[in-house]
């Protein structure tokens, strides 16, 4: 098994930038499409977890669409042979101090790469010292 071919390292790559640019811009449509299709695909987000492409497109449609934009640091997307990858990245939301993880596990399909199962969490804001 090759671990991040070229080519595969590329087509996850950009199906990672398509997915950033969905979120932070609100294209419903594309991130619906980004998800497996199937009840076995899973998200487990900040506040809520999510079983399903039904229960996750029912997210999507009822989530706010202010305060998307974030900044991502740390970003590594790693291929394993030429159908999975793993996408993980740390994220700042504008005006918030808490850092965001995000971590996608993304599979080949006769569709295209789809996220088969997503995790977000938050950490605390750093603590300011008193000096």
């Amino acid at each position: 098994m090759e671990i991040n071919a070229p080519a595969v390292l590329a087509e996850v790559t950009a199906a990672f930038a398509r997915y950033e640019d969905a979120l932070v811009h609100n294209k419903v449509e594309v991130l619906d499409e980004l998800f497996w299709d199937s009840p076995l695909t899973l998200r487990y987000g900040v506040t809520e977890n999510l079983y399903g492409a039904a229960e996750i497109q029912a997210f999507r449609a009822g989530r706010p669409s202010a305060g998307l934009m974030r900044e991502l640091t740390r970003t590594v997307i790693t291929t394993y042979g030429t159908d999975y990858a793993t996408a993980n990245t740390e994220f700042r939301r504008v005006g918030s101090e808490a850092i965001g993880r995000q971590s996608q596990t993304w599979l080949r399909t006769p569709a295209g790469w789809r996220v088969v199962a997503a995790h977000v969490s938050l950490l605390a804001a750093p603590a300011v010292s008193a000096r």
